[in-house]
């Protein structure tokens, strides 16, 4: 039998993981983002930017998760990653670089919270925050696209991150 979301067994969990958003301003991303960190019990969603806009399209996307989800909106972003460094935060950029390192690479402290840093749809993750992140992760992919949704490549880090938190 089909469960849903009234009768899944699934255990719920919350782990030390905040997503920052550096101008991520699509609402259906934004609706997405909500979803996806409910579903892997994400500490706290963090919008930063202008134009973040959490109006009924976002709302379309989330199915509500926005009302169980801790977040944030309007921040600016090196204020928000230099506060996550000086509380010891294990910073995680989801971004291809030149140095960025797999995925499957991504070695854990399981002591340290994290913050997962992703990038705007069109212009990524900027060179400041770049700079200052712990680790630079990318996502191995096969075909001729070098890049993927946003969502989507959020969805598979944070299913590596929490299969780690969980081990």
């Amino acid at each position: 039998m089909q469960r849903t979301h009234y009768n899944s067994n699934f255990k719920k969990q919350q782990f030390p993981i905040t997503i920052v958003c550096d101008a991520i301003s699509n609402a259906p991303n934004i609706g997405s983002l909500f979803r996806v960190a409910d579903a892997f019990g994400v500490e706290e969603l963090i919008f930063c930017g202008e134009d973040i806009e959490l109006g009924k399209r976002m709302k379309k996307t989330s199915r509500s998760t926005e009302k169980y989800v801790n977040y944030k909106v309007g921040i600016d972003i090196n204020k928000v990653i230099q506060r996550f460094k000086e509380k010891d935060y294990q910073i995680i950029a989801l971004e291809i670089t030149t140095n960025s390192k797999s995925l499957y690479e991504l070695q854990l402290n399981k002591n340290k919270p994290i913050v997962l840093v992703l990038g705007n749809e069109n212009l990524g993750i900027s060179e400041g925050i770049l700079s200052t992140a712990d680790d630079i992760m990318h996502i191995n992919m096969y075909g001729e696209n070098s890049s993927m949704n946003v969502v989507q490549a959020t969805s598979i880090a944070l299913y590596e991150i929490t299969n780690q938190l969980n081990s």
